[in-house]
């Protein structure tokens, strides 16, 4: 597992690694289009991955371990800090191959695209981490927290997006309360 440190130093070392690679592919302009695109890509990817594969009831039980190895685990311990990040001998090969999909289908100018797709990521597994490890009561950070937290704590098939919160809101899966709330 990761501390908030690791995770910190691992994406300090890589994502200036990918805008050296990207320099010169694309200019301004282009790059921050692509990187917006790539951001905005991630809100979509997230919520779909946690809803559909996250929280799939496969039948079988080579899948229904998967499941859990992937995700159920932090349901079942939710607050443990060493669950609460992706490791990266799981997130860099994931994102690795979400990079290789972009450049197979649209060239190595969608590097930008990934590292908007990335610094969503980040901002992604850093924010789940504080909704179950820090308090998070000002009126910015509350909601996201609530919003996970009835995700967790009563309403495990709903309230499925960590940063885009809009999108449970969309996609009908929000929970507005819990009745502990009410």
């Amino acid at each position: 597992m990761i501390t908030p440190v690791g995770f910190a130093i691992t994406w300090a070392i890589l994502m200036p690694l990918l805008v050296w690679l990207a320099w010169g592919s694309a200019n301004v302009l282009q790059a921050a289009v692509l990187g917006l695109a790539g951001l905005m890509f991630w809100g979509i990817f997230e919520y779909v991955i946690h809803r559909y594969s996250f929280h799939w009831k496969p039948k079988s039980k080579l899948f229904q371990s998967f499941v859990y190895i992937m995700h159920g685990n932090h349901h079942d311990v939710p607050n443990d800090p060493l669950r609460n990040l992706m490791p990266p001998i799981a997130s860099i090969p994931i994102t690795g191959s979400v990079w290789l999909l972009f450049i197979a289908l649209f060239g190595f100018v969608s590097t930008w695209a990934f590292i908007g797709f990335l610094v969503g990521y980040i901002v992604y597994d850093m924010l789940h981490y504080a909704c179950h490890q820090w308090p998070m009561k000002s009126r910015l950070w509350l909601p996201f927290k609530k919003h996970h937290m009835r995700h967790h704590f009563g309403a495990n098939e709903g309230n499925y997006a960590i940063t885009a919160l809009f999108l449970d809101r969309v996609m009908g899966s929000r929970v507005e309360s819990l009745k502990a709330e009410r």
